[in-house]
């Protein structure tokens, strides 16, 4: 006589373990500490991690939000792009590289340039982004910052540049070397005309940007 017995039939196996779907970019793994940080976390702490205080690098967009008071911002030039006018090509062609750099921006260029309130102060902003091919300053960088130097003069407000560059653009040989001396030229305007300019060195800024 049997003591134990069988009443149910043992579960088999599927062959497939269920995966937990997690939604991407819920969490993020800081390059410091290493941590891994609930990203909202770190949105709501200015982009800098709470465990071990390293700051991400961020946006021109998400920096103007940060920087100007909401729903104040007037970008000026957003549909000003660059042109491959010395056909250039090295592993790429320029013209490919600036498509997948818009494609991943959202337009801008290198650098997002505008008008609007901090603090209720009005003021004239230039912000690079490093994103958009390591945030290098050609010929369409040097004519934005320019003309937001030149609606700081029209405005009477301060002009604020955040940079964020490796340097000249390469692509567009001497046309990109020349924006240093053009946006220095309207910098002296502004300086003769006795309006505040703030120049703000982000990470990363290196080359000719820096001065």
């Amino acid at each position: 006589m049997a003591w134990f017995k069988k009443s149910k039939a043992p579960i088999a196996a599927s062959g497939e373990e269920k995966k937990v779907q997690m939604p991407e970019g819920l969490w993020t793994k800081c390059k410091n500490c290493e941590e891994i940080i609930y990203s909202k976390e770190i949105e709501r702490n200015f982009n800098v991690c709470p465990k071990c205080d390293y700051h991400f690098r961020i946006s021109a967009r998400e920096r103007i939000s940060l920087v100007i008071d909401e729903g104040t911002f007037n970008e000026t030039d957003p549909d000003m792009t660059s042109v491959d006018f010395l056909k250039f090509k090295d592993s790429k062609k320029y013209t490919d590289r600036i498509k997948a750099a818009l494609k991943k921006s959202g337009g801008g260029d290198a650098v997002v340039t505008g008008s609007g309130m901090m603090n209720d102060q009005e003021v004239v902003v230039a912000v690079f982004d490093f994103g958009f091919l390591g945030g290098s300053m050609g010929s369409v960088v040097g004519e934005k910052i320019t003309r937001a130097i030149e609606l700081g003069l029209e405005k009477k407000a301060p002009v604020l540049v955040f940079s964020s560059s490796g340097g000249a653009r390469m692509q567009e040989s001497i046309m990109s070397l020349m924006q240093m001396a053009k946006s220095s030229a309207a910098l002296a305007k502004l300086k003769k005309a006795g309006i505040p300019f703030i120049s703000v060195l982000t990470d990363p800024t290196t080359g000719g940007v820096t001065a």
